[in-house]
């Protein structure tokens, strides 16, 4: 009864907008309150453990690089070596935006930032060589999903630390899904552009290209630092983080792209997303040992083992759930509060965590396109001065691949276990 009343709450409280850290606050004090057993300092205690995890330092760091990057002039260092590489096929400009959104995720973590850098650039550029607009908001949108599938991915840190999994796995895990993704993306892309012979470019003379190239190949050398140090062991993610802002930091600096009033605006931005971050993190922990308390992973086991004992049927039915929840919730609210009540579940049906991990952290990604909280549908909105219903419109289509994707991660779990298994990627 006590978990239905606390869910029930959560769900007004969301329902009437409130934020989601108060949302999970409130039911937490009352049960406080009401509980003898429960002492103010313990709840203190608990709601601060959720942030005195070492992991979590990466976070910032990560949220820190990921704007350094878009000042620095990296994605148009990309976004002009894929042009001038593929720029002569047809229907182009779409696999530069597949492209260059892979080759900047090394440095974002995060959808949001993916879909502002890339929606300054990609969507005007799209729509001025003759591409439906929609097309172009809905290729910008759906590759804004690599980010966080491959290091240094954000959500897998939130997930690593509040599972107790490795992150350095986690990263692992998500790269192969990662490039499965972009081959959906790039073949929705000649779908749409195959019978268009004029979405092409010129060829440009190859010093030109060599050129353009060789401009970008600083930029990659961040992606070489993060997973090349991850995975031999030399750092700990945390320690990467610190040394890709370092290396993106100087490198701005070379380009002359960092001021001091760009500087400002870095810091007061880095200090907003952490913070919102963060304080979720905390009242997420609260809500979680409530939960613990109350033995709902226990509770929930048994409900869903009344269902099916089959696990694939168990991942169907998940899915569904977290499709839902996507589309309502953001997705490190989401993570933390279901995470600790079904990653248990999951291992009962003896699904391996790190699989589990992945499908979960891409089906809430998807629900960043999903409206009606679908923050990328917002964050391409605003950059690209199109009412969100035309960038809604727009994105439709991409659920076909993003859909087909996810049923691939979920009924494949080799894709994700594979790489952490073969590198040995430890915490």
């Amino acid at each position: 009864m006590v978990l239905l009343i606390m869910f029930a709450a959560l769900l007004v409280l969301l329902a009437l907008r409130v934020p989601v850290w108060i949302a999970l606050l409130i039911p937490s004090i009352v049960y406080i309150i009401l509980d003898d057993t429960a002492t103010a300092a313990l709840a203190a205690q608990q709601t601060a453990s959720g942030v005195f995890d070492f992991a979590l330092l990466a976070v910032p760091m990560f949220i820190l690089l990921g704007n350094l990057a878009n000042v620095s002039g990296a994605t148009d260092r990309l976004f002009d070596a894929a042009t001038s590489a593929i720029g002569h096929v047809r229907g182009s400009l779409g696999y530069v935006n597949i492209a260059t959104s892979f080759g900047f995720s090394w440095m974002s973590g995060a959808a949001i930032s993916d879909a502002a850098a890339m929606g300054r650039i990609q969507v005007p550029a799209m729509k001025k060589r003759g591409y439906p607009e929609g097309f172009a908001l809905g290729i910008t949108g759906a590759s804004s999903l690599i980010a966080p599938m491959i290091p240094p991915s954000i959500p897998a840190i939130i997930y690593a630390v509040t599972a107790g999994l490795s992150v350095s796995s986690l990263f692992m895990a998500g790269i192969v899904p990662a490039l499965v993704l972009v081959v959906a993306l790039c073949i929705m892309v000649w779908l749409q552009t195959r019978k268009r012979d004029d979405l092409r470019l010129e060829k440009p003379p190859t010093a030109q290209r060599v050129k353009d190239i060789a401009k970008a190949l600083p930029v990659a050398g961040a992606a070489v630092i993060i997973l090349g140090g991850i995975l031999s062991g030399i750092v700990t993610p945390t320690e990467a983080s610190a040394m890709g802002v370092a290396y993106v930091a100087i490198l701005a600096l070379c380009y002359r792209t960092l001021s001091g009033k760009s500087l400002g605006r870095i810091a007061a931005s880095t200090v907003e997303t952490t913070g919102s971050v963060l304080i979720i993190v905390t009242s997420a922990s609260l809500f979680g040992w409530v939960l613990a308390r109350e033995q709902a992973p226990q509770v929930m086991t048994e409900l869903i083992l009344q269902i099916t004992d089959r696990p694939l049927v168990f991942l169907i039915l998940i899915n569904i759930l977290l499709l839902i929840v996507g589309a309502v919730l953001e997705p490190t609210a989401a993570i933390l509060i279901l995470v600790p009540v079904l990653a248990p579940i999951a291992e009962v049906y003896g699904i391996d965590p790190v699989h589990f991990a992945v499908m979960m952290i891409f089906n809430l990604m998807i629900g960043l396109l999903t409206p009606p909280v679908g923050l990328v549908l917002f964050v391409l909105s605003s950059v690209t001065k199109v009412p969100v219903t035309r960038v809604i419109k727009g994105v439709l289509p991409f659920f076909v691949p993003m859909l087909g994707v996810l049923l691939v991660i979920t009924f494949f779990p080799l894709l994700s276990t594979w790489l952490p298994g073969l590198v040995g990627a430890g915490g």
